[in-house]
């Protein structure tokens, strides 16, 4: 037996009983004669110390010991002396007085510190290491070094917990975990597919999931009314914080069921969840449990918010001044106007004070990455009758509202009127030492630059509280999306989604207008599901497809679920939570790299194991593959 308890067990209660510890070598300090080893598995800490009074050999050994090293201690439990307990420990009442230690290996010293730092909190030891960062390529290429370290283990942990609630939840509810394909045929989805050549049909290829949505859909259509599985999901597109070309997805689908069937099973899922998380003492976030999630309608998240996925945990939101200024000189409103774009703007509560021209300059060039032209503004400040203010001619100007003399100032004030100026600012409700934000043109571009200037304003002002998950649905999407592909509608969820009922007349006569029975769930900007009934009529499904553009060689790639259909299919839907961006969100990650046992860099690759990679000609030629340089 290595070890008769790990090293987060001992306590007072095992005070005078011989135990044998075996663990990592956390940190060893020499205190005049006295060895002080801290033995470390994932469980916690032991201090363990040699006196050469007591056994001089296993001293001996102690001292050629060094970080890393692995190590089996035996010894007894004994109390620390008052003044050198360690509150921040689970172990730090007793330490073990050692009379034996066997090195099971040695260690070379690793690339970077791992010390678990038992002289501070839990809190402080998370706020230590993203003060002392390790380059992330380091830390991916020696990737079994990095998951020793306390914070790391942690977050497994909780992904563990995470996963293991959602199955306890799911089973007492008569759903069926069931497996389905890694090896699939590849079908035209939306991102790229991984590709896998086929050795016994030369020329011939199977696809990895990118979701298991035609499976999920087949088995309802097999009678299996409620399904599930913790999944596996590929997709060959472009990295970010919230992606991976591999990642984790709880797939839910569900029979005999409506929109509000789905997301009322869903939100009572993750409420119950995550209500044994806090209780565990694994999540420390602010989150609402006891009410309804709010239902948000899309064309109203984007007005306010800018994007479909809104952060709601702040309260800047933006605002529509096309009536308002649909009249005005100034070109760059009116020009957007006249080619049916759109004017918005944000109020930015209180930024007068904090930001400096530099700041604003700086908000330009956020914004011009994005693609808009320019960042016009409106600064305003209280007018008072001793105040010394200067108001120059074309920069400012004082304006009444509310019984209140305002100042405002701006290059762009000497194109507005009084009435112009006014209605803004009653639009904005802004005060004294806010900043207005203007966007201006087309409509997907002010929506998604004001969004994002929404969200870097909310950082920059420090309006965000990072212990909070804020949650919603978005709801009521659009069917299709505001563009054409060879003159055909392109489906903003995928080519499954159910229109409304009610609007599927419309079908017919202006398909721009059909809601779809989609729904998103979001935390914090995030959307960490996404969902929808799904079409179960065959003749509903092939005008869908008619629609996006599919000809009969498209639609026969799909010709096994349109098969499938005419043997009668109920209706159904279903959600995919991303397990990966939860976990991160419940850690407080800044991306889901840091909650994978063994994510891929930014660049798509596994820098441990070093792939991806070449192969030997013999394994090309068995799967008919030819490399052309």
């Amino acid at each position: 037996m290595y070890r008769t308890q790990t090293c987060g067990q001992l306590n007072k209660e095992h005070i005078s009983q011989t135990v044998k510890l075996a663990g990592w070598v956390n940190s060893r300090r020499d205190h005049g004669g006295l060895i002080f080893i801290d033995l470390r598995d994932r469980y916690g800490l032991t201090q363990c110390t040699f006196d050469p009074r007591i056994d001089k050999k296993a001293w001996e050994t102690a001292d050629k010991v060094r970080g890393e090293y692995v190590l089996q201690i035996e010894g007894n439990v004994r109390a620390r002396p008052e003044e050198m307990i360690n509150p921040n420990l689970d172990t730090g009442e007793i330490e073990i007085a050692a009379k034996k230690i066997t090195i099971l290996t040695r260690a070379k010293t690793p690339p970077f510190e791992i010390e678990w730092r038992s002289d501070i909190t839990d809190q402080a030891l998370f706020d230590f290491d993203a003060k002392h960062t390790v380059a992330e390529e380091v830390r991916l290429k020696y990737r079994y070094l990095d998951l020793r370290r306390k914070r790391m283990l942690g977050n497994l942990k909780l992904r563990h917990k995470l996963v293991n609630y959602i199955r306890e939840y799911l089973n007492q509810g008569e759903f069926l975990e069931i497996e389905t394909p890694i090896l699939t045929k590849s079908t035209p989805e939306g991102a790229r597919d991984y590709i896998v050549p086929s050795r016994l049909h030369p020329g011939q290829f199977y696809a990895l999931p990118q979701s298991p949505q035609q499976y999920k859909q087949l088995l309802m259509l097999s009678g299996i009314d409620r399904y599930y599985q913790i999944a596996r999901c590929f997709r060959d597109e472009d990295q970010r914080g919230d992606r991976q070309p591999e990642f984790t997805q709880l797939d839910i689908e569900m029979s005999f069921v409506e929109r509000d069937d789905v997301i009322s099973c869903t939100e009572n899922l993750f409420k119950a969840v995550f209500k044994r998380l806090i209780d565990d003492g694994l999540m420390n976030k602010k989150i609402v449990l006891d009410k309804p999630w709010p239902k948000l309608p899309w064309e109203d998240v984007m007005l306010k918010y800018g994007i479909d996925r809104p952060d709601l945990r702040f309260d800047l939101k933006i605002v529509d001044l096309s009536k308002i200024v649909k009249n005005t000189e100034f070109q760059v409103f009116s020009e957007s106007l006249k080619s049916n774009g759109i004017v918005r703007a944000i109020n930015a509560t209180g930024a007068d004070n904090a930001f400096s021209r530099g700041d604003i300059d700086e908000l330009t060039q956020f914004i011009n990455g994005i693609g808009a032209k320019g960042l016009a503004y409106i600064k305003i400040k209280l007018k008072t009758e001793n105040s010394k203010l200067k108001t120059e001619k074309n920069t400012s100007r004082e304006v009444a509202i509310n019984q209140q003399k305002l100042t405002v100032s701006s290059p762009i004030i000497k194109f507005l009127t009084d009435d112009e100026i006014a209605g803004i600012l009653e639009a904005v409700d802004a005060k004294p030492g806010d900043i207005i934000f203007f966007g201006a043109g087309e409509r997907k571009l002010v929506e998604e630059t004001l969004g994002a200037l929404r969200v870097e304003l909310g950082k920059r002002l420090k309006l965000i509280d990072e212990n909070e998950l804020k949650v919603c649905w978005v709801i009521d999407f659009p069917l299709f999306e505001q563009k054409q592909t060879d003159n055909h509608y392109a489906p903003s969820h995928h080519m499954f989604t159910s229109p409304n009922p009610a609007d599927i007349p419309l079908l017919d006569s202006d398909p721009y207008k059909v809601k779809s029975w989609q729904y998103d769930l979001v935390i914090n900007g995030f959307e960490v599901g996404g969902g929808s009934i799904r079409i179960h009529d065959p003749i509903l499904q092939e005008k869908i497809f008619d629609l996006i553009g599919f000809d009969e060689a498209k639609k026969k790639e799909f010709s096994h679920i349109l098969r499938a259909f005419q043997y009668g299919a109920p209706p159904h839907g279903g959600i995919a939570p991303g397990i990966d961006r939860i976990a991160m969100l419940l850690a407080g990650e800044p991306n889901i790299r840091e909650v994978m046992a063994f994510p891929k860099s930014q660049k798509a690759e596994d820098l441990m194991m070093g792939a991806p990679s070449t192969v030997d000609a013999d394994q090309l030629k068995e799967a008919h593959i030819k490399i052309e340089e």
